[in-house]
């Protein structure tokens, strides 16, 4: 038979922390904390693999499950002396999901199940506290209606708010047990009027019903969205772990809280977290009551009224403080960690390596090398290398006057202007049109995923520093406030009213500063970030491991100093036609393409020569002799010209022709599939004076550079769109021509190498051939993908979201390498390439280049370097050193 079923506690578990796979990240460290001796709840957990047959048998259950689930549950009773459904001493458990990845509040949870109408009595008398019962078994109805039933929440906190006002209280705590007992009645009474049946008193029937519906939520929306955001698989399914329930709202000696071992939004060494008095779990996170800090430093620095949990619950606390450092130094992270506290007892529910940001993550990496925790290989894989991008994200400039109309907790540093929005629906709208929106709630939750993700920040009136706002918009990078209690939403009239009578409505424009917790009224200048500090020994670690260079495509002297700034090593593709498009340099270019003979063109390209020329001396001048790649013109040559009836006749009157005639030679020049047409080395061949023109403005530049800097120029000249051996001596023969010209003219020969864009399946199938003139190849996996596939990449978004939706491809392949078809290409062509010529350079330029993913397949595929655009450059380092790191680990 198979096993469905570990169990873990009384100080053993079947399971360790390395078995996430088959028991989910909760599950696992619930069996880890169990081994270690810790004050862990008993439970067991149902392991991943049952996740995969519910859902390949219509979503059912396996019928030997139940028996090994009452075993565990039998255990369960053994160690705590109580009885699941049991009269007297009831035992009452959480039901609660837990994939291999942190998916923090995207699936369903059911605490106090077993509660019903009998065992509600057994429940307050054995407390001795009839309030605390009614208000446990009000909290299991409304979740269990929810989560199994279906039944909106809204409904029952509409009732409670109802219930609260007419009773003259404003805290559920101020709530007695017959207000209790008469809510709980009127939620029974709107499930039977919702659900059609009364609401199930069988602690058995609501343990199965709670675990199908929690297996169920890994398919919900937010789920499958969150899944997509973060690259998690479908199909690794979820564990569910049913614990044993101990209770944080059993009066003023109790208490429930969440708590990381470091701050996750600095990454300071010190406890950080919140705790409630008298309440369970969900009331943390949801911020319906106002959080207080865990430690008395947190307590000052928030300006907190409420004692701190150092100041009120010494013993736990003290007890609570020894616990995290162990466990930090047993997983050599920093944990997020979930407890209650019944009267005066600590239990642990939960452990887990915390999310944080990027700079809290740099900090926390380097920091725990200085202490000895881990190496600095360590360091460098525990950094997600898009993550890096929040690093790059504006701050606002210390000069400028604020105008702040309210101020919340500092959730997510960053800052973010943008027109106000109060929905998910309105920002995920927004987005699509590319307009820039602030998300304001008055508390997020897990089905707003999607609007989060589409606002550049999120602002919500209630929460704490680990509500679900929080830590979803630490997770994305997005800045947030939080309980931002002086300001009012009023969702009815979409208006937002700030201190001082400041009265804002929807589209708006408002600032976040999320490392303050500030809302400035107005947009504000930003400034970006320093790459220093721990950021720079990072970077200084992984540039020491990795074996991969990793260059930047710059076409202009400002992203080739940009690109420098972040640490590029030189210029992996300059697009040489972007630099035709500036000014007075379009008319000129049209000159050239419209003109009806060679003698023509060469006086048009007389007058492009010096701009050329310039622009390549100030790119190597800032490159300073690391390798630069200059790509010879690309794109067909009607991209140039004017495209509407209004543009041909402002050309036409500035070149002095009549437009009707100009629309006939537009119209001769036009190509039905210009991205297959005449383009490439194909103008090249066809138009050689045009090679002949970029070759020497290169050369004249490069003799110039040389001269200016004292350093020579590491030329590499680039021939795109290769298909044959053929084309390519054709135009490196041109090249070599002006070489050798410049190098007569100037006294002042230019070592250089010529080589060649492999973007054609052809190119990759004889690169041995083609390696005999190539010195060097460049991968364009842009055009390589598309004529793999046969897709056009300005198209694919039209249906690569529905691929992707019905898993006919599980990323889209030009944002992410299709390894089996054009990375097989990839490979065959190196294997090729270089048995034909063993010293062929290799690299890649295509927006791969910056895919921590695909740079992996090219450390796998042993290319020298990859190229990206500027503001990759940090992100194509870091993952370069982590392919290095593991391909050497995997040796």
């Amino acid at each position: 038979m198979a096993k469905w079923v570990c169990r873990f506690g009384g100080g053993k578990a079947e399971g360790r922390a390395a078995d996430s796979a088959l028991l989910g990240g909760k599950g696992a460290n619930l069996a880890e904390m169990a081994s270690l001796g810790l004050p862990v709840p008993p439970g067991l957990t149902i392991v991943t693999d049952v996740c995969t047959w519910y859902y390949a048998n219509g979503r059912s259950l396996p019928e030997e499950l139940r028996t090994q689930v009452l075993e565990g549950i039998t255990a369960m009773e053994a160690e705590t002396g109580r009885t699941f459904g049991g009269a007297t001493h009831p035992l009452l458990l959480s039901v609660r999901s837990g994939a291999r990845a942190s998916m923090p509040g995207m699936m369903d949870t059911v605490l106090n199940l077993g509660l019903n109408d009998e065992t509600v009595q057994a429940l307050g008398h054995d407390a001795g506290d009839a309030r605390f019962a009614w208000d446990t078994y009000r909290r299991f109805i409304q979740m269990y209606a929810d989560v199994v039933l279906g039944v909106d929440h809204e409904i029952f906190e509409e009732i409670l708010e109802d219930e609260k006002a007419q009773c003259g209280h404003e805290y559920d705590t101020e709530m007695s047990a017959v207000e209790w007992q008469h809510v709980v009645s009127l939620y029974k009474q709107v499930i039977e009027e919702e659900f059609g049946e009364t609401f199930p008193q069988d602690p058995h029937e609501q343990l199965w019903k709670a675990i199908g519906a929690v297996f169920a939520s890994w398919m919900n929306p937010r789920a499958v969205t969150f899944r997509t955001l973060h690259n998690i698989p479908a199909e690794w399914g979820t564990a569910v772990s049913v614990q044993a329930m101990v209770f944080g709202n059993l009066g003023s000696t109790s208490a429930t809280g969440v708590a990381f071992t470091r701050n996750p939004s600095t990454g300071e060494k010190a406890l950080y977290g919140e705790f409630l008095v008298n309440a369970q779990g969900e009331d943390v996170v949801a911020g319906i009551r106002t959080p207080q800090s865990i430690t008395e430093e947190g307590r000052i620095a928030t300006g907190g009224e409420k004692p701190s949990m150092e100041k009120l619950m010494p013993e736990a606390f003290a007890e609570f403080k020894t616990v995290c450092n162990s466990l930090e130094a047993h997983f050599r992270d920093m944990q997020d960690i979930e407890f209650t506290v019944e009267r005066g007892k600590l239990f642990m529910l939960q452990t887990r390596n915390g999310k944080r940001t990027t700079r809290a993550a740099m900090k926390i990496a380097v920091d725990m090398v200085d202490e000895g925790l881990i190496t600095h290989e360590d360091a460098i894989c525990r950094i997600e290398p898009p993550s890096l991008d929040q690093l790059l994200h504006p701050t606002i400039d210390p000069k400028v006057q604020r105008r702040v109309i309210g101020a919340g907790l500092p959730a997510s540093p960053g800052a973010a202007s943008g027109a106000i929005v109060f929905t998910s629906e309105e920002a995920i709208a927004a987005e699509a049109e590319g307009r820039k929106v602030i998300l304001v709630r008055t508390e997020t939750s897990p089905e707003d995923i999607h609007g989060m993700h589409a606002a550049e920040g999120i602002l919500t009136t209630r929460g704490g520093m680990t509500s679900h706002a929080a830590v979803v918009a630490r997770g994305m990078g997005i800045p947030c406030v939080v309980g931002a209690g002086s300001i009012r939403v009023d969702l009815r009239n979409e208006t937002l009213m700030g201190v001082g009578g400041v009265l804002l409505k929807r589209g708006d424009i408002i600032t976040l500063d999320g490392s303050s917790g500030q809302v400035l009224a107005g947009t504000v200048q930003m400034i970006q970030p320093e790459l220093s500090g721990d950021f720079g020994r990072l970077m200084e670690w992984a540039d020491q491991c990795r074996r991969m260079s990793v260059r930047t495509n710059a076409d202009t002297p400002q992203d080739a100093r940009a690109a420098r700034a972040f640490g590029a090593e030189g210029i992996g593709l300059c697009r040489t036609e972007h630099m035709f498009f500036e000014g007075e340099r379009i008319h000129v270019m049209r000159e050239m393409i419209l003109a009806e003979d060679e003698g023509g063109r060469r006086a048009a390209l007389d007058k492009l020569l010096p701009m050329q020329r310039s622009d390549f001396f100030e790119l190597f001048s800032i490159m300073s002799g690391l390798p630069v790649t200059i790509r010879l013109l690309d794109p067909p040559l009607h991209e140039f010209l004017p495209k509407t009836d209004a543009e041909i006749a402002d050309v036409a009157e500035a070149m002095g022709m009549e437009p009707g005639f100009l629309a006939r030679r537009i119209d001769a020049i036009h190509e039905f599939n210009p991205m297959m047409g005449h383009r490439g080395c194909r103008l090249a061949i066809s138009y050689p004076e045009i090679a002949e023109m970029q070759a020497r403005a290169i050369f004249e530049a490069a003799v110039a550079a040389a001269a200016e800097t004292g350093a020579p120029v590491a030329l590499e000249i680039m021939v795109p769109l290769v298909g044959l051996r053929a084309e390519l001596d054709y135009v490196k023969g041109v090249i070599d021509c002006v070489a050798a010209a410049v190098a007569k003219e100037t006294g002042n020969a230019t070592t250089y190498l010529a080589g060649t864009m492999i973007e054609l399946p052809r190119a990759a199938l004889r690169a041995h051939v083609i390696a005999e003139t190539a010195e060097f190849f460049s991968f364009g996996t842009n055009d390589l993908t598309q004529t793999t596939f046969g897709i056009s990449r300005d198209d694919a978004a039209t249906f690569i979201p529905t691929y992707q939706r019905k898993g006919i491809i599980e990323h889209d392949p030009f944002v992410s390498l299709d390894f089996e078809g054009v990375g097989e290409l990839i490979q065959l062509a190196a294997e090729r390439g270089r048995r034909t010529r063993n010293d062929l350079k290799l690299g890649i330029c295509g927006e791969h280049g910056g895919d921590p993913a695909s740079i992996s397949f090219c450390e796998d595929a042993g290319l020298d370097y990859v190229s990206c655009s500027p503001f990759r450059v940090p992100i194509a380092r870091l993952a370069a050193a982590q392919a290095t790191i593991r391909m050497r680990n995997s040796a």
